[in-house]
Parts: C-alpha cells; sequence; structure tokens
C-alpha cells in the first residue's frame, strides 16, 4: 500500500515517522511546523502579481547561473519531447529579485532553509546504521556553505486551446537534489507514482508542506530513501484556473561527494543539460 503520512512536525516521534514514510514512499505531508502560514498567503499574492506582469521579462534568467524568469514552456522533464505548461523564477540567495517580491520572499527562502536541515538532521539519525556510514560525510554538513538552494516560484495558467496532445503542468520525473520542501499549491494536481505505476493524489489541505527525496539523496543513501515519480496533472475544464506552488530544492556545495563516482556538481550539471536548461 501506497500511504505518505502525514507527520505532525511536533510529535514527540516526528522524526521517525517522516523518515519511515521516506522510505516506503520517497514522499512525507508535515502539518503544525514552523513556516507562517500569513507568509503563504503574502507570497502567493505577490508573486500572481509578478507573473501578470509585463516587466517580468526585465529578469529573464541567466543560462549560465540559472537565476532570474523562465518564460512558458522553458523546461521538459527528463526524456520527454514536450515542454511543460508552466512558468518559474529560480530564487538564489543574494540573487536579483524584483522589489515587491522581495522581502517576502527572502523571508520564506531563510525559513525553509532552516527547516530543510532540521529535516536532513532527522534523516541523518534514522536511517540505518549501514546507510549513514556510506555517506561521505553528514547530510546536514553538506548544506554547509552551499549557495546552491533553489527557490522555484512557479506559475500554470489556465489550459488554453492549441498545445501539443498529452502536454501537461508538469511531466513526470524525479527532483535532481537531496530533498524537496514543496508549500502547498495554490490548487491540487500534485500526484506520486508507487513502484507499480499507479498514481497517487498528494495530500494537499492549505498550509501543509510536503517534502520529498531527490536523486541526489537516491544516490548518497543506496536507494534507502527513493526519488519518486511525481507530476502535476492538468486540471478538469469545469475547473480551468491557474495554480502557483512554491518549492525548495535543497541543494549540497558543488565539491560533496555523492557517490565513488560523482559528485554534487557534476551530477547537477549532467542534469540540467538532460531537461533543457542548460546547453
Amino acid at each position: 500500500m501506497f500511504n505518505i503520512a502525514t507527520v505532525d512536525f511536533q510529535a514527540p516521534d516526528a522524526a521517525q515517522q517522516f523518515v519511515r514514510s521516506m522510505h516506503e514512499t520517497g514522499f512525507a505531508v508535515l502539518r503544525n511546523h514552523p513556516i507562517d502560514t500569513g507568509l503563504i498567503k503574502e507570497l502567493y499574492k505577490v508573486w500572481s502579481g509578478f507573473f501578470a506582469w509585463d516587466g517580468k521579462f526585465d529578469y529573464t534568467f541567466d543560462p549560465e547561473i540559472q537565476d532570474g524568469f523562465f518564460p512558458f514552456k522553458s523546461e521538459n522533464a527528463k526524456g520527454s519531447a514536450l515542454k511543460d505548461l508552466k512558468e518559474f523564477y529560480h530564487v538564489y540567495p543574494n540573487r536579483r529579485l524584483p522589489p515587491q517580491v522581495k522581502e517576502a520572499t527572502d523571508r520564506m527562502y531563510a525559513d525553509l532553509l532552516s527547516m530543510g536541515s532540521t529535516l536532513l538532521a532527522w534523516i541523518q539519525d534514522n536511517v540505518p546504521a549501514n546507510v549513514r556510514d556510506a555517506f561521505y560525510e553528514p547530510l546536514p554538513s553538506m548544506m554547509d556553505g552551499s549557495t546552491s538552494t533553489l527557490f522555484r516560484v512557479l506559475h500554470y495558467p489556465p489550459v488554453g486551446e492549441g498545445y501539443e496532445p498529452g502536454a501537461v503542468r508538469a511531466a513526470a520525473h524525479e527532483d535532481i537534489n537531496l530533498i524537496t520542501l514543496l508549500v502547498t499549491g495554490s490548487e491540487p494536481g500534485l500526484q506520486a507514482q508507487d513502484t507499480a505505476g499507479t498514481w497517487y493524489d498528494v495530500p494537499c489541505d492549505a498550509g501543509m508542506i510536503a517534502v520529498n527525496g531527490g536523486d541526489m539523496l537516491k544516490l548518497a543513501s543506496n536507494n534507502f530513501i527513493p526519488a519518486t515519480p511525481h507530476r502535476v496533472v492538468n486540471p478538469p475544464p469545469e475547473h480551468n484556473v491557474p495554480r502557483y506552488s512554491m518549492p525548495m530544492f535543497l541543494h549540497p556545495r558543488p565539491d560533496v561527494r555523492l557517490s565513488a563516482e560523482l559528485t554534487a556538481g557534476e551530477f547537477l550539471d549532467q542534469r540540467l543539460r538532460e531537461i533543457g536548461l542548460k546547453k
């Protein structure tokens, strides 16, 4: 049974529940967590204004450092010929941000980074000893000095006429990084896939944060924490409205060794080329 646990962040056994769900499904959902729900609402408000603004193109992304605004249909899932039906903005520390979103976005970045460090410590302390001993360094210390952690703000417009058959808001993919913290989207649509190929809706009550493992953690943990395929499906015709979401992708320093063959920087470059974001 594919059962993504909903974990009370404040529960005495929260860390154990969280790691068990991550091991079994690649996902866990957190409630009663320290992220301010008022800040979440504020971010959706200011960023919806950004995506409706003609000035967004003044912030078009830099292909080398990967920050800024990525216009509609910039990205495809690994192995997919079709571009996803989305536009988005990449936020990195101390990089350019439109003034109307900067204060709230900087606060959210800091808060999610702090929470992510806690979750990595939970994983570090609650995986089996043989998994923990195989890490080239402790998971929390992989983040020390990293400027690679990415906060991505996504806008999925209403699905219009004339899109290629089969195009979806976000095609099935695994994340690249260690773990992803995903503030509940403004609308449903996120699904995760079990090992038999069946898709399940990820719980998305307002204020929840979904967490999933990425390919870097799968590699570093020798598959103990899987990188579960997930996708964002198109809305039903009777509720064809925009959707916004805000994932935080925790990336270690580029020099961190994930395996005998690959560092985090080498792994990231390889994957960015595969999904069309880097030449």
